[in-house]
């Protein structure tokens, strides 16, 4: 049992630097993007997918069945980290850290996100706003602690282990396409239907919403090339070459944002005290082991830097993150903790959030209602 007064919690008062400060710690050139090496980080990540693409569907079937057993999960564990990696090309994109050209950078960051059903614009916009209102319990977009009072009834039945094991599982499976379809997990609105798919949404803006049409024109352009490679191949072929592989994106996605975003020692803010500084410090670097921190072209463990400059590219951040960490000194906030264990933790941990005892308008996480 994780206690509460055991927690080494960073300081939430508003820190002694500003931006300034932390910017000239870094390296001008880190805030340099090459449309060189962005574009070569795309080539290397695709050229992996159709290797293991090719080597499935070419000698997969020739293996004995014992091997067989072993080879998919096998493949649809890199598939899926390789789409994840592409995924993030495409968020880098969406920062407009991807090149000097931000045409290009929505031309790129659309068709690889359409490629994996991900709605670029869409995510593009809110995703903005969760950056702009980051820790804000008013404001912020997605993984919004509740206060105990807003605790659903039905969370006394999932308080226990296999209730645990249950909500992660589904949170894994299905809370990237619920996020987008439904806006579950994120903020709440009060005036319309919130979904990353209806250009009516009070997500977005009069202006933003010609982009929500087109996010949605590239998801449907892929499933209907889905529906082809259907028809010709079968469903089950669709299945295991693409759709295995994007639900461990979907669960790799899901767990990289919570974990980044959840933690015992992370504050939130209500809006007497909330400001930009302090949300954008409010999020946790976390180690994935080298492979996959490799792959993920370390969204994993520079977050706390993304935050504070978004256009960053990622071959720059670790050097930026290193650079930084002098100033932010207690601010920063990293867990060297396996994320597997880690995301254990939070979920069954971090259970709502409660006000702090000396300081107004400060929240901390409870352990336990």
């Amino acid at each position: 049992m994780v206690s509460n007064k055991t927690i080494n919690r960073p300081p939430s008062s508003k820190p002694p630097f500003i931006l300034s400060d932390i910017k000239k710690a870094i390296p001008p050139h880190c805030f340099r993007k090459s449309l060189l090496r962005s574009f070569s980080y795309v080539a290397y990540d695709l050229a992996v997918i159709a290797i293991l693409y090719h080597i499935a569907t070419s000698y997969f079937h020739l293996l004995p069945k014992p091997l067989s057993y072993v080879a998919w999960p096998a493949y649809w564990a890199a598939q899926g980290s390789h789409f994840i990696a592409v995924w993030v090309l495409a968020h880098e994109c969406g920062h407009h850290a991807f090149s000097d050209y931000q045409w290009l950078d929505d031309v790129v960051g659309f068709v690889l996100h359409s490629a994996l059903l991900s709605p670029y614009f869409s995510w593009k916009h809110s995703h903005r706003r969760h950056h702009s209102n980051s820790a804000s319990l008013e404001r912020d977009e997605l993984y919004i602690p509740k206060k105990k009072s807003e605790i659903s009834w039905h969370y006394k039945y999932l308080d226990n282990p296999p209730g645990h094991l249950f909500y992660l599982v589904f949170t894994l499976t299905l809370g990237w396409p619920l996020y987008v379809m439904f806006n579950v997990s994120g903020r709440e609105y009060d005036d319309g239907f919130a979904s990353h798919l209806y250009p009516f949404s009070p997500i977005y803006n009069e202006r933003e919403r010609f982009g929500i049409l087109l996010s949605d024109a590239g998801m449907l352009a892929t499933w209907f090339g889905l529906y082809k490679l259907s028809m010709v191949n079968g469903l089950s072929w669709v299945v295991c070459v693409y759709g295995v592989p994007l639900l461990v994106m979907n669960g790799l996605l899901v767990t990289i944002t919570y974990l980044h975003h959840t933690h015992l020692s992370l504050p939130h803010y209500d809006s007497s005290e909330w400001e930009w500084m302090r949300g954008a410090l409010a999020t946790v670097d976390r180690d994935y082991g080298f492979p996959l921190n490799k792959v993920m072209h370390h969204i994993t463990d520079t977050h706390v830097v993304h935050h504070l400059f978004s256009m960053i590219p990622h071959y720059h951040a670790t050097e930026a993150t290193n650079a930084i960490r002098p100033i932010l000194g207690e601010y920063y906030q990293v867990d060297p903790t396996p994320f597997v264990k880690a995301l254990w933790r939070e979920m069954t941990h971090c259970v709502y959030v409660e006000a702090d005892e000396k300081k107004r308008g400060v929240f901390w996480y409870k352990t336990k209602l």
